[in-house]
């Protein structure tokens, strides 16, 4: 199906694309990579006044340090995240997740920001910003604010990003030396998640400190899984651990009922991928510290 006709523009700098929102009529929209965005164009779900394309931003392009955090911008790639030093030396849970999004192609176009701006809760992303306690930069006519990623997921593909804003950049606390993995399950090769599991430990010694566990497609956003966090901490990273854990890893939650999977069984597959995630977190920092 061809697109409804729209207006296009392509802005140079953030404070372009935020004015061209503004004058893009009734119903303007942000095109990043468009890999989620294209197809509701060609089916005719959205049927935007003006298109406003960011891909001309160089600022936008960018990772950088950013004190303790590293900061990704809203046109960096999920192959760019795959293949950056700082993305691999501080938040290698940010790689491995995006390691399972989609296909390479989808990969070179497609944008992190984008995908987490699509806000779909079976995206794998979101797991990640969420356990990891990410910041989003968003621009707007009144300039520049920041929103935690507990505030930016509202609801099924909503999020704090308001009319005439254009996300900026997400940024991520380094966790380098924390032990992390993603465990997901879906039904073929690049398919969405029927549930995903994020998985970020810090040990000391053979006590975990500090847990976060992100849920993917466990509700309309993704979650925290701050039953398992609480019965994590403080407590000696063992099979005994984790399985106790593992058990309130469906507490808050509220999966649906679809082709993929019914709620039960959701609940069933948090609850065995937390235990796996946990265990392969674990097993997987150790094998990196016998490889020093």
């Amino acid at each position: 199906m061809i697109p409804a006709k729209f207006d296009y523009a392509r802005p140079s700098s953030v404070e372009e694309a935020v004015q061209a929102l503004a004058d893009g009529g009734d119903d303007p929209k942000v095109i990043a990579g468009g890999q989620s965005f294209i197809p509701v164009l060609r089916l005719r779900l959205a049927a935007p006044s003006t298109i406003v394309d960011i891909g001309a931003i160089d600022e936008l392009k960018q990772v950088t340090e950013d004190g303790d955090k590293i900061k990704i911008g809203a046109m960096v790639t999920h192959s760019e995240v795959l293949e950056n030093e700082l993305v691999a030396q501080h938040v290698k849970l940010l790689q491995e997740i995006t390691e399972t999004v989609a296909d390479r192609q989808v990969r070179h176009r497609g944008t992190l920001c984008g995908a987490l701006a699509h806000a779909d809760p079976a995206g794998d992303l979101g797991s990640a910003a969420v356990a990891l306690e990410a910041e989003f930069e968003i621009a707007g006519s009144e300039g520049r604010r920041t929103v935690p990623a507990s505030e930016f997921f509202e609801d099924y593909l909503t999020t704090a990003i308001g009319e005439g804003e254009v996300l900026v950049s997400v940024s991520f606390p380094k966790v380098g030396d924390w032990k992390v993995h993603y465990e997901k399950f879906n039904r073929m090769a690049q398919a969405w998640a029927t549930v995903g599991v994020a998985v970020a430990l810090k040990v000391d010694g053979d006590t975990i400190s500090d847990a976060r566990v992100g849920l993917t497609n466990m509700g309309s956003t993704p979650l925290r899984a701050t039953g398992v966090e609480a019965e994590l901490t403080g407590k000696p990273a063992t099979e005994e651990t984790f399985k106790a854990a593992a058990e309130k890893a469906d507490e808050g939650t509220s999966p649906t009922d679809d082709l993929s999977a019914k709620a039960d069984y959701r609940r069933h597959l948090a609850k065995v991928l937390t235990r796996r995630a946990l265990q392969k977190a674990i097993s997987a920092g150790e094998s990196d510290h016998g490889n020093k």
